[in-house]
């Protein structure tokens, strides 16, 4: 075991630790997937096979591969593998449209693209346009089988180096249409999660969120650091849920709302053994104060609540076992986060005055891949010059320094704890040649906690029904961004200045949504 003054030092690599980890506890299970298992030992052997196979293949430190797959052993394996040869990794969205998963690969650099015979399903009609070679992670035809790919037992990498500042991973976090953005997070990002010591080398942490997610990702590479086990699910499901948690005695989960929503609510809840759970964690979409309560009542162990960006910048905590009479915030500021909030002037405002969320700490991004512009708008840096990141988020600090967000000043919906750009669905619904104007906001749904509907006006004319029109849509739509209903209006509301009056739309929306 780590002495905990181990984990007080600047920066040690993640896969050091794997290798550390091996080499005092080889046997200790690291990774679980319905009957395989994979010890210390294996992983780490396992991972300098990949390293080795991506020198072999002609990456250096700094190079990218691609990932888009479900989750799985292999999938973790080429993870650390790949950042133990100093190579970053993007981890893809399966449920991203064919054309932005062409494009994010691309814009990437990755010359190498690991997915699986679902994904390659999906993207058939996209695979010319996709020049990384690619290789199949469930050795399907998908492309070159793992197993044959993957350098023989014993192999090892040439040592590389880790920097702090290089980068770990580029995470997508839009694009149906256009540019997407891609998070370049560094190596200390990453190692600024494991310092928060909520897991050690006894948690077993459950997944059942997608590793392309960095909500997955500050619970998995913790565990790791520390020495823990991860029991991983492919795909969510509340009883399977439930009776993996008895059955491996979990300790740690990190879930989004909805997932909370669906387990707090599934019949036999009460019924499964809970009681070896530390400590659970939430973040990425609103988290209702009753559903927190209700968690605190029922549910065995501490209840986290994190409030950041995947680009990083501040980070809020609540600890909500600690602090139940604040179950209405997001917490305060976690230890060396820097929280803000500004006006329209982009100057600070007074305390107890709502402004926008921007935060510092060194858990911060390097900026949005290939687009510096994008970068400098998500950035504003004080009269000292310090950098923060912007969250769009409106929130006011109580006397007590916990943070209540008022409303998100971007229109960003969060819907089963995934980010969807309502921009990128108008720009799709746009491109129908009946419709003449569209707009698309968040409504509550009590599966996803926010779905997106749509509202449109009709050209001159025209006259498809909705229904017709939302089906069109979705078709073109990734599998988390279909809209859930659309309606036909013949204005949409605007402000005297031509902005269109989001607000108007949500607070007038019969609640009929389709979930």
């Amino acid at each position: 075991m780590l002495p905990p003054e181990f984990f007080e030092d600047d920066f040690h690599a993640i896969p050091d630790l794997l290798r550390l980890h091996a080499q005092m506890r080889p046997d200790h299970l690291a990774l679980i997937q319905d009957e395989r298992r994979l010890t210390y030992a294996q992983f780490d052997a396992m991972a300098d096979r990949v390293a080795a196979g991506l020198q072999r293949d002609g990456l250096k430190s700094g190079d990218v591969i691609a990932i888009c797959a479900l989750t799985s052993i292999e999938y973790a394996v080429v993870f650390l593998g790949a950042l133990r040869a100093g190579v970053a990794v993007s981890p893809l969205a399966p449920s991203s449209t064919p054309e932005s998963l062409a494009g994010m690969v691309a814009d990437c650099g990755a010359s190498l693209f690991f997915l699986d015979a679902g994904v390659a399903g999906e993207i058939h009609g996209v695979l010319g346009r996709i020049s990384a070679r690619r290789v199949a992670l469930d050795d399907s035809d998908a492309g070159q089988p793992f197993s044959a790919w993957l350098p023989g037992s014993g192999a090892t990498p040439q040592p590389v180096e880790l920097d702090p500042d290089q980068p770990f991973n580029i995470i997508y976090s839009s694009g149906t249409t256009g540019a997407p953005k891609g998070i370049v997070q560094p190596h200390v990002m990453r190692w600024m999660h494991v310092r928060r010591g909520y897991y050690d080398d006894g948690a077993v942490t459950l997944i059942s969120t997608p590793l392309y997610s960095n909500t997955t990702l500050v619970s998995f590479f913790p565990t790791i650091a520390r020495g823990g086990t991860l029991v991983l699910m492919s795909k969510f499901d509340a009883t399977k849920f439930l009776a993996l948690a008895q059955k491996h005695h979990v300790t740690h989960a990190m879930l989004v709302p909805v997932q909370y929503k669906r387990l707090m609510d599934h019949p036999d809840f009460d019924s499964f053994d809970l009681s070896s759970f530390r400590n659970k964690f939430c973040t990425s979409a609103p988290f209702k104060a009753e559903l927190k309560a209700d968690i605190l009542a029922r549910w065995p162990g501490g209840l986290v609540e994190y409030y950041g960006m995947t680009e990083g910048g501040g980070t809020c905590m609540l600890e909500a076992h600690n602090f139940p009479d604040k179950l209405h915030t997001v917490g305060k500021p976690a230890e060396g986060h820097d929280i803000r909030l500004i006006g329209e002037d982009g100057r600070p405002v007074p305390q107890g005055e709502i402004g926008e969320v921007v935060g510092h700490s060194a858990s911060i991004m390097k900026g949005y891949h290939n687009q510096p512009a994008k970068t400098a708008d998500a950035e504003w840096r004080d009269e000292s010059g310090k950098r923060f990141i912007r969250t769009g988020d409106v929130g006011r600090f109580d006397e007590d320094g916990f943070l209540t967000l008022m409303d998100r000043k971007k229109d960003m919906i969060i819907s089963g704890g995934f980010n969807i750009y309502p921009s990128d669905l108008e720009a799709v619904v746009s491109e129908h040649p009946d419709v003449a104007e569209v707009a698309v906001v968040g409504v509550p749904s009590d599966q996803w906690g926010e779905t997106p509907v749509g509202f449109v006006v009709l050209r001159p004319g025209a006259a498809p029904d909705a229904e017709s029109l939302r089906l069109w849509a979705n078709g073109r739509l990734g599998k988390t961004q279909r809209l859930a209903d659309l309606r036909i209006l013949e204005a949409i509301p605007r402000s005297h200045i031509g902005k269109v009056l989001k607000r108007e739309l949500r607070d007038a929306y019969d609640g009929t949504a389709k979930t």
